[in-house]
């Protein structure tokens, strides 16, 4: 269930900024057409940071009624106080999320020990399956193989989303944690490295407009495949790349509604839409890209 492509699904919105209900639809169908394994739902890709707690709540719930059980939902419930995590993670209990995505607590600093003690205490408050989520270059504190290991023995950390940019970590974590501890990659463009250091597998954000060529990706890459799946790899290299062009879903919003997946690229301040500055380059490193010139809809 948790292995192979994931995808960091975007939030559709209105021009206006209001939840675009029909654009998710259409994107969560897109999704299990094209194989992905499972849906993260309201992660940072999500914007997270911008929905207030009843969107937050009724984004992941509209995504497990969308999927109509043909595809796991994973919830996003991370915050940086333990209580606030613990609050949004029991609010998803008994409503059919498959398991959460806990980024580490942001903004203020936490040690090793307070680290440990955050994710403890939510696993102590839940039964759902919980998937840790380790990006330094976001939340100013780095989860380490040693305090991993150590959360790995709690019956429901099932896993880790490991986002730190440092390949080496894979080894460092699986020989540390249980056996049946899932290591997913956070960075598209080291996906293949990581499934052939032994993770199993990316929760994607390329795979927003790529579905299709993660999975086969991911599959291959699982199956030791791995020639195989960096021909595939190398038709989308550009979008691995140009997808942080601006930060995170600034660029892959637009892209999508390019492909026509959704209506609009609206954001929430303080994201804005992708400046001209930026299109001009895309358009420009894109203009001989195969997939991306069969898959556009409108320039």
């Amino acid at each position: 269930m948790f292995k192979g492509n994931i995808v960091a699904l975007i939030t559709p919105m209105d021009n206006k900024g209001k939840i675009c209900y029909k654009s998710l639809e259409k994107i969560i169908k897109y999704h299990i057409k094209n194989k992905t394994k499972a849906i993260v739902s309201v992660g940072t890709t999500g914007e997270s940071s911008t929905l207030n707690k009843s969107e937050h709540f009724e984004v992941v719930l509209q995504t497990l009624k969308l999927s109509n059980n043909k595809i796991p939902i994973i919830a996003g419930t991370g915050a940086n106080s333990t209580e606030e995590a613990i609050t949004l993670t029991k609010k998803f209990e008994k409503i059919g999320i498959s398991a959460c995505l806990s980024v580490t607590p942001y903004y203020n600093k936490p040690t090793q020990k307070g680290l440990y003690q955050h994710f403890k205490k939510i696993s102590e408050n839940t039964d759902l399956p919980q998937i840790l989520y380790n990006v330094p270059s976001r939340t100013g504190c780095d989860l380490l193989p040693k305090t991993i290991s150590l959360l790995s023995k709690f019956n429901n950390i099932i896993g880790i989303k490991e986002a730190s940019g440092n390949l080496s970590r894979i080894n460092m974590i699986k020989r540390l944690v249980e056996k049946k501890f899932i290591i997913l990659g956070g960075d598209d463009i080291t996906a293949i490295d990581c499934m052939q250091l032994g993770g199993d597998g990316i929760i994607s954000v390329t795979s927003n407009i790529a579905a299709k060529e993660m999975s086969n990706i991911c599959s291959l890459s699982l199956n030791k495949k791995f020639l195989e799946a960096r021909k595939i790899n190398e038709k989308i290299i550009d979008f691995h790349k140009f997808l942080f062009i601006e930060p995170n879903p600034i660029p892959v919003k637009w892209i999508l509604k390019k492909f026509g997946l959704i209506k609009s690229s609206q954001l929430r301040l303080p994201l804005t839409k992708l400046s001209n500055s930026s299109k001009n380059v895309l358009l420009k490193k894109l203009k001989n890209n195969k997939f991306f010139l069969k898959n556009i809809k409108c320039l």
